[in-house]
């Protein structure tokens, strides 16, 4: 189809792709100019005075989205066969949208632990007899430190290696993430040394002559480690560092070297910062190409090759 407009001559091309399905494409061609417009690229925003066309910078933002949607507010639309169809589809999120109701009246409830009493700890309570047998057989609490001990050697060990041999710096940009954040924390509330607490002159960091307690280096550690291996399909690895994480854990509290929340804590530090390592790596280095490892030392612009 073509149509005439002031002695240029636009042509517009409809293709139909018939078979498996059916696909559509539209190109517009201005044989004046020999330009073509992308169908699927958006139109550009209208340019403000004073601005020129093309300059990224200038390009004005578009508008903030309205509070109030102009067909109306979402719930004027529900109905109950769509609440039941959600309850069908996501009964995960409604066992939480149950739970934020549970746990309101628990808090608003719930007496609270007294300034001379030690903390309220779930952990300490279902390991209380573990407890009792690291303190009557401290040849048992030595060998389960050594034995941590060993393991966070190997985190550290596959960390640095993942940087050095492999030239995948994430997991190591993951713990400088973590272990600052975790310092900046450990600095800013110094929580008191449990109760019961079974120290081993072989334990990580050695002797524990101090260490901060929230929340648990040992086990985001083992996370970030744990996460590069799943991604590197090395199910194998990962699954017994899971494993030793979980076990890691349990010594941790029968000997009370941290509580519960510093092990939660830590295994979500470890999804937080290797999320955040990979947005980091994603905007500063320059994947695929000459420059698929990156280059730390040269003074050469990477993103522009």
């Amino acid at each position: 189809m073509t149509a005439e407009n002031g002695g240029s001559t636009t042509h517009l091309c409809v293709q139909r792709k018939a078979a498996e399905g059916t696909r559509v494409t539209l190109g517009i061609a201005n044989h004046d100019h020999g330009s073509e417009i992308d169908p699927r690229r958006p139109p550009p925003l209208p340019s403000s005075p004073g601005v020129k066309d093309g300059n990224r910078m200038g390009t004005p933002s578009p508008p903030p989205v309205p509070l109030l949607p102009p067909q109306g507010p979402s719930f004027a639309g529900w109905s109950i066969d769509g609440l039941a169809g959600v309850a069908r589809r996501h009964p995960l999120l409604c066992a939480f949208a149950f739970s934020l109701l549970f746990f309101m009246g628990v808090e608003y409830t719930i007496p609270m632990v007294s300034s001379t009493s030690p903390p309220l700890d779930l952990g300490f309570i279902a390991t209380k007899p573990l407890n009792r047998a690291l303190a009557t057989a401290p040849a048992l609490n030595t060998l389960l430190a050594a034995l941590n001990t060993v393991f966070v050697g190997m985190q550290t060990v596959y960390i640095v290696w993942t940087f050095l041999v492999e030239g995948r710096p994430r997991p190591t940009i993951a713990a400088l993430f973590m272990f600052t954040c975790r310092g900046i924390l450990g600095c800013s509330t110094q929580l008191p040394l449990p109760q019961g607490f079974q120290g081993s002159g072989v334990d990580f960091p050695v002797g524990n002559v101090s260490f901060f307690l929230f929340f648990s280096g040992h086990v985001a550690g083992a996370v970030i480690a744990s996460l590069d291996m799943r991604r590197t399909r090395r199910w194998g690895m990962a699954r017994v560092f899971d494993s030793l994480n979980l076990l890691q854990s349990v010594r941790l509290l029968a000997s009370r070297g941290h509580y519960t929340i510093d092990l939660a804590v830590g295994v979500g530090a470890g999804y937080v910062f290797d999320d955040l390592a990979g947005k980091y790596e994603a905007s500063k280095l320059k994947r695929g190409g000459e420059h698929r490892r990156p280059c730390f030392s040269c003074e050469c612009s990477c993103e522009g090759r």
